[in-house]
């Protein structure tokens, strides 16, 4: 599985994303391979428009979702530590994000600049489109 992050849902969803990142999202969801987390859906929903959440929760319903407990805020905190101990900083939302899919096994599709720098430090995976944005499986990377 493959978790997509805030970063690459954006593009997915706006009218003039970045086409190479369009088809990516529509590998991961053609191939069933996309997943989705809490700090995903707060952090795109939150910022989305009013007059396409509906839509967007319709697409974001049938994903799979990556569970967590309270027990997840103590291992994200003890993420973020571990990155600014390195010297980078990042948003403690990534932290949250990075740690679920460390917990879960899963590779992360990410634009976003701070999952390559966590990916460094923590031995983050991070997912990397195939041709024409099919779904690469992990042993052809």
């Amino acid at each position: 599985m493959v978790l997509v992050d805030t970063s690459a849902w954006v593009e997915f969803f706006r009218r003039k994303g970045d086409p190479s990142v369009k088809l990516a999202v529509r590998g991961l969801l053609d191939a069933f391979e996309a997943t989705l987390c809490g700090p995903v859906e707060m952090e795109f929903l939150g910022g989305a428009r009013l007059d396409e959440k509906d839509r967007i929760q319709a697409w974001f319903n049938i994903l799979p979702y990556l569970r967590n407990d309270q027990k997840i805020w103590r291992k994200s905190a003890e993420t973020w530590s571990k990155i600014r101990a390195s010297g980078t900083t990042v948003p403690w939302n990534d932290a949250v994000i990075a740690t679920l899919a460390l917990g879960a096994d899963c590779r992360v599709y990410a634009i976003d600049k701070h999952f390559s720098a966590m990916a460094t430090h923590l031995g983050l995976r991070l997912y990397t489109p195939g041709y024409s944005g099919m779904f690469r499986p992990e042993n052809e990377e």
